[in-house]
């Protein structure tokens, strides 16, 4: 495979650095854009403090079935100049939606079969480019179907559960800071907001609470795979049998075995806490395998057809 810079520049003049990654061979080659989850990502899925790894290893992978890959640094993160705290939900699916139009657009890449791969945040917004764009093929990874502000308050609930028994005893107040919070976010006007000194991107975390996910899945006619993994603690897996439920197209489910939000599995009692020892490792080979056998079957398909019909479900 080959590593080539990519600059795509979005409505507003910002140019978002990427990498394209082509397999080896000649072109066009089908084509996946991977879009990672919240906060200061950079093209590798990576910020300061935790480091998800998981860029190159699926360009890898996909490049390995003749599959290009695109992915880009955010707002504010690596090679891409601005502000991310800037950024709203809304802007990062806009951004995300120029960059699929790129990468149709790029000549080596065949526009018939260009697909999206979508982690956590990402997999809000490949929901959306494939309810609203031609997306040949949409991976979802630990994607919720349900309201925002549902899917946060689940969250905080399950990561609540497995706090140290002295804060758990604080459930409940916590919680009542945690709905005055929320209150003053949906208030806010501003890009940037402060809770307990604490600056957070309030203009995201407006745009996220009202986005209810169930709009675009129902829009989706593209072959869909959705993964969650069963010890995922920020998301809920039970989800997938609703999403299940609403694409109308060919879907497949996995809810995978001790497979974490992290995309690492963890036999052990698993919290928030692991996320440090599990980052340590590689993101799961399965699911490496999984994903990229899936997306060559549906990005091979004859040019102008889609795959026939048909749902999976693995539990």
């Amino acid at each position: 495979m080959s590593d080539t810079d990519m600059t795509v520049t979005v409505d507003d003049g910002t140019p978002l650095a990427g990498t394209l990654t082509l397999p080896a061979g000649p072109g066009p080659h089908p084509a996946v854009l991977l879009l990672h989850g919240s906060g200061p990502l950079d093209r590798e899925g990576n910020t300061r403090k935790i480091r998800m790894n998981l860029g190159r290893p699926l360009a890898a992978a996909l490049a390995a079935e003749g599959i290009a890959t695109l992915r880009y640094d955010r707002r504010g993160v690596g090679a891409t100049p601005g502000a991310w705290r800037a950024a709203g939900f809304t802007d990062n699916y806009k951004d995300a939606a120029v960059a699929l139009r790129a990468l149709a657009a790029h000549p080596a890449v065949r526009s018939d079969a260009v697909g999206v791969i979508g982690h956590s945040e990402g997999a809000l917004h490949a929901m959306t480019l494939a309810a609203r764009h031609e997306v040949r093929a949409a991976v979802l990874l630990a994607g919720y179907a349900r309201l925002g502000e549902d899917a946060l308050r689940w969250q905080a609930s399950s990561i609540a559960q497995d706090m140290p028994a002295p804060v758990r005893l604080l459930r409940r107040p916590l919680g009542a800071l945690g709905n005055r919070a929320l209150a003053r976010i949906k208030k806010t006007r501003t890009d940037v907001t402060r809770i307990a000194g604490i600056p957070l991107n309030a203009r995201w975390m407006r745009e996220n609470l009202v986005h209810d996910t169930r709009d675009d899945l129902v829009a989706i006619h593209a072959p869909v795979l959705a993964v969650t993994g069963d010890k995922d603690v920020q998301v809920d897996p039970a989800d997938l049998v609703e999403i299940d439920r609403l694409v109308p197209g060919k879907t497949e489910i996995h809810r995978v075995p001790d497979l974490t939000h992290v995309l690492r599995r963890d036999p052990a009692h698993h919290t928030l806490r692991s996320y440090r020892r599990l980052l340590r490792d590689p993101v799961d080979p399965d699911l490496l395998t999984l994903v990229t056998s899936w997306l060559a079957r549906q990005l091979d398909a004859t040019p102008g057809q889609m795959p026939t019909e048909g749902r999976t479900t693995s539990f």
